[in-house]
């Protein structure tokens, strides 16, 4: 993983704290698509430049 990438990714500890705002549930952390998705809401929530962005308007709605 180059520095620029690292960079990027999000602090591993601050993920642990991360709940999904709409249902207060967990989020699992998709490093391909750089996400955190939320199953229980069907949402995945960016990250961008290593910071995710929280906002039920942002998020991608997943396919059931």
């Amino acid at each position: 993983m180059s520095k620029d990438q690292e960079a990027r990714e999000p602090d591993p500890k601050m993920l642990e704290l991360l709940v999904c705002p709409q249902t207060r549930g967990p989020l699992i952390y998709d490093r391909e698509n750089t996400e955190l998705v939320s199953k229980k809401a069907k949402l995945a929530y960016p990250i961008r430049e290593g910071v995710p962005i929280m906002l039920v308007d942002e998020a991608r709605k997943l396919e059931a």
